[in-house]
């Protein structure tokens, strides 16, 4: 794999496939999932998100990130004694403050989507047509294996690139394997909620091929894509967009590291159900991992 010559898995599950490599998660890995629970306790991977008022002068809509904050949100309440206490949320969902599923729609290559439909088919001012988010609405339930690479609770430096073979190694420290059709989960102990032009690490091309020779069905991580960028982005521009791996970005990972340090078990059930609204380029989730 080579940066003028990224590969491409279009077309591997056919030229109108909308979940790419959910593809991998068939009975057998559900199977070896479900064997990964032992007392049924679990973690989540979601990072908490605090809404900013969407009310004029309560505060600034937006983040360190200069962006739109990734929650806001008002609460009809006029003062009046209500029946019942309800609000509204406006999400931006592709923030790097909210834990979200991209959706293999979400990264165009030049005028196509995964897995080669026209721009102008799969994408309208009013919703997504082709490849949205909803298709997870399902609910993904895979076998998830942790790969910390900065174990002990450390982090990784701001311009570390990581690569293959330091997936290999983390993959070693944890003592497991990777299955086919596995969702795997890279720990960098990094906050990305931070503004754009500050550096962050990030994987790059022979991580994504690593991925792809495993046969990851999924990748989150609190790492994805490092700052600054280079092109093309290995996460989003080759592993989402042309390899048809889905992608759950801004996760938080200290506590899914912590319980498996303490039950020197690296592997587990990985439980995600976004929510089911149509025609998305990604979706707030809250991934679970359960022992």
């Amino acid at each position: 794999m080579t940066e003028n010559d990224p590969p491409l898995n279009w077309g591997r599950w056919g030229d109108s496939d909308e979940i790419g490599a959910l593809n991998l998660i068939d009975d057998a890995a559900r199977s070896r999932a479900a064997a990964e629970v032992r007392d049924g306790t679990s973690v989540s991977l979601a990072r908490p998100t605090t809404p900013v008022p969407l009310t004029t002068g309560l505060a600034p809509v937006g983040t360190p990130a200069t962006v739109p904050a990734p929650v806001m949100q008002v609460v009809n309440f006029n003062g009046v004694r209500p029946v019942a206490v309800t609000d509204s949320l406006l999400i931006n969902t592709h923030n790097a403050g909210l834990t979200h599923f991209d959706a293999l729609a979400h990264i165009p290559v030049g005028d196509q989507v995964y897995p080669g439909v026209p721009l102008q088919e799969a994408l309208t001012p009013t919703g997504v047509r082709h490849a949205s988010a909803d298709h997870a609405g399902q609910g993904i339930v895979t076998r998830g294996v942790l790969l910390d690479l900065a174990p002990g609770g450390g982090c990784l430096d701001a311009d570390h690139r990581v690569g293959g073979a330091e997936l290999d190694a983390a993959l070693d420290r944890a003592g497991t394997s990777v299955h086919p059709g596995d969702a795997v989960v890279v720990r960098g102990g990094w906050d990305v909620d931070r503004p754009m032009t500050q550096p962050v690490p990030g994987l790059d091309l022979s991580a994504v091929a690593w991925l792809d020779e495993h046969g990851a069905a999924l990748y989150i991580g609190d790492i994805s894509d490092a700052r600054p960028a280079s092109l093309p982005m290995p996460m989003h521009q080759v592993a989402l967009a042309r390899l048809g791996l889905p992608l759950v970005d801004a996760a938080a990972l200290d506590d899914l590291a912590d319980r498996c340090a303490a039950l020197r078990r690296w592997s587990f059930m990985l439980v995600l159900a976004p929510p089911r609204i149509t025609g998305t380029t990604g979706l707030a989730v809250n991934p679970l991992a359960v022992f």
